[in-house]
């Protein structure tokens, strides 16, 4: 994501060199010299697809800067505290087994989610959806569906 104008400038210029060097790809397939075709083709789709990326962050910060955001977008953040403590319920997790996840004392994750995280730093907030989102994955299926060994 661009966040400021320099980084946009650089991300312009990123993409312009891009664009060149796909120009130039093409250019060099229609006259092959000793390139085999399928290294020519992964080449061009890989800068293509770099370019594609960029054209999508510069296109994001553009409008950004028009005035295009979808301000309910920030409503997630006001019910961030009762979606962690839903994510750690689903998960079938105590307050104490989050806390172990996280080399932090059972209390602490007590407080957080008694003053719905406000004395919680981002960087805290970022490890604790972490280690939910980590320990979603690993969930090999859904409890009460374990089979009984035959």
């Amino acid at each position: 994501m661009i966040k400021n104008e320099r980084q946009y400038r650089i991300t312009k210029a990123q993409a312009a060199r891009f664009a060149r060097t796909l120009e130039s790809l093409r250019e060099r397939r229609e006259s092959p010299a000793g390139v085999h075709p399928r290294i020519a083709k992964a080449q061009e789709d890989a800068v293509a697809s770099q370019l594609a990326d960029l054209e999508g962050e510069l296109r994001e910060y553009e409008e950004l800067k028009a005035g295009v955001f979808q301000m309910e977008a920030l409503d997630m953040v006001g019910r961030l505290a009762a979606l962690l403590v839903k994510a750690r319920i689903a998960q079938g997790l105590t307050q104490r087994e989050l806390a172990e996840r996280l080399g932090l004392k059972e209390q602490q994750i007590q407080k957080y989610e008694a003053t719905d995280y406000a004395s919680a730093k981002l960087s805290r907030i970022n490890e604790i959806v972490n280690a939910l989102v980590v320990g979603a994955r690993q969930e090999p299926e859904p409890r009460g569906t374990h089979s009984r060994p035959g």
